[in-house]
């Protein structure tokens, strides 16, 4: 499958910002199963400095520089991504979860690799309650995927999708207790389970797409960005995806951006204002098959 992305994050100031540094994560990444054709990078007003290139964890970033003074400051990313990710392996095929478990704390050659996700980070360290709530996944002897895809499908089934109840310092802990949220929170209790149990996971930051209900044309910049699992399932298979909102496999309808330990590792924009107040947001993300995309390409060039 073959999308063009559209990202366009707003800010309006209520008064004007005189200095500003930001970081901004809205760039696809290259990776198995899925090639970036083109892509660009608009920021309005033209920073005075930009340098690109990638963070820690290998997402492409953008530092982004402004000594003038703005009220506004808008970044549009635009990409065509070509995404065709293999399906999961065999369930039998794959560890035991147990074993995979001392695989991870053992440490060395090739565990030591994906360390860093095995271990508590800023927003989401391993949690106890989320470790009950996963126990019953993780039961004697099963497979790691097999415990997985039904973690997965467990918080999809028992959790409402409901935006305005929490926040992104919203705890495990009350999100376990209220049941509900967005794609940010299932993600964090989803890692926080896995980390408790022993399981590698990381942040999965990037778009999914959706459709409109039927007879109803597609409201432009109506898709948001999204966030789902990566589970390590050892080193004969590597990492999978897990959608825990949506109850899926990362596939064809999901589109990466990046990766890092939680939310704080990848946030779309982020940075340092001197000035400013009053400031207001807006998000628009579009997500469409290439093919019924109105607007011609722009000149990668």
């Amino acid at each position: 499958m073959i999308y063009r992305v559209r990202h366009l994050t707003r800010y309006a100031y209520g008064s004007p910002v005189d200095l500003a540094a930001h970081i901004v994560h809205v760039t696809p990444r290259d990776l198995p199963g899925q090639v970036v054709r083109w892509t660009r990078l608009e920021v309005t007003p033209p920073p005075v400095r930009r340098v690109d290139g990638a963070d820690y964890f290998g997402n492409l970033i953008a530092w982004l520089y402004h000594e003038a003074p703005h009220r506004s400051f808008d970044v549009l990313a635009e990409s065509e991504v070509e995404v065709a990710f293999p399906p999961p392996p065999p369930e039998e095929t794959t560890l035991k979860w147990e074993d995979l478990v001392a695989l991870a704390r053992a440490g060395g050659a090739p565990a030591w690799q994906v360390a860093e996700f095995l271990f508590d980070s800023p927003m989401c360290a391993a949690n106890a309650a989320a470790g009950d709530y996963a126990a019953l996944s993780f039961t004697p002897g099963r497979s790691i995927l097999a415990a997985l895809l039904d973690l997965n499908t467990r918080i999809y089934t028992d959790f409402r999708f409901r935006a305005g109840v929490t926040t992104l310092s919203t705890p495990v802990e009350q999100v376990l207790a209220r049941r509900e949220g967005v794609c940010q929170d299932f993600t964090h209790l989803m890692i926080s389970a896995l980390r408790w149990v022993g399981i590698p996971a990381r942040y999965m930051s990037g778009y999914i797409r959706t459709r409109p209900p039927p007879g109803q044309a597609r409201r432009l910049g109506s898709d948001q960005s999204h966030a789902w699992v990566g589970a390590w399932l050892g080193p004969a298979h590597g990492w999978i995806g897990l959608d825990p909102t949506n109850g899926i496999v990362m596939r064809d309808e999901h589109v990466v951006l990046g990766w890092g330990r939680d939310y704080a590792d990848i946030s779309p924009v982020h940075g340092l204002i001197l000035g400013g107040g009053n400031d207001e947001l807006t998000v628009g993300v579009d997500l469409v098959p290439a093919d019924e995309w109105e607007d011609p390409p722009p000149d990668p060039a």
